[in-house]
């Protein structure tokens, strides 16, 4: 069974701010590292992974895998690739991903997983979990759903005062002392 080995909670205002995290947060990875990324529609997932690709140094622009499921971006940097999957539109749990390979990914890669909670978890006892909670109803920036309209790349751009309140667990003891805690300073 997993524990939480370190856990961080970032306080993000901005699109930038998140690519920047998610930045900072590639610095932290490397080969074999399992990364899943929650929250709701719209929330940030794809803009913190366009954020890990800026870091890791990777090829193509990192958008939304949502209709191929994955998508492999190799490093021009002598690095880990960054397998960027959308689990959104799979209902079932790791035996209806076992097609995509993620298994053998893994080892040699970075794989981040865009609403692979409940699906993913068994590939790797160390894994990183970033759950970003973000204001949803009528009160919300933007409307009920917080968006404001659809941004460059098909990004989602958001209000400025929106913000975005991302915790980092890290799960196993991969992350005991990976330096989650000083993301906290973004």
């Amino acid at each position: 069974m997993s524990t939480t080995a370190a856990t961080a909670q970032v306080t993000v205002k901005t699109p930038d701010q998140m690519q920047e995290l998610g930045r900072r947060l590639a610095a932290l990875l490397r080969p074999g590292d399992l990364v899943l990324l929650t929250g709701e529609l719209g929330a940030g997932k794809t803009t913190l992974a366009r954020g890990l690709g800026a870091g890791l140094g990777v090829r193509g622009a990192v958008t939304s895998p949502t209709f191929v499921i994955a998508r492999v971006h190799p490093s021009l940097t002598g690095g880990p690739a960054l397998v960027h999957v959308d689990a959104y539109r799979l209902g079932g749990g790791l035996d209806e991903m076992e097609d995509l390979d993620l298994d053998v990914s893994l080892p040699e890669s970075v794989v981040v997983v865009e609403w692979g909670d409940g699906k993913v978890e068994e590939l790797s006892e160390d894994r990183l979990h970033v759950v970003i909670g973000r204001a949803v109803g009528g009160d919300a920036p933007g409307g009920p759903d917080g968006v404001l309209e659809s941004g460059p790349e098909g990004g989602l751009e958001r209000a400025p005062d929106d913000v975005r309140e991302v915790t980092v667990i890290g799960r196993g003891p991969r992350w005991a002392d990976a330096g989650l805690p000083a993301l906290a300073t973004c």
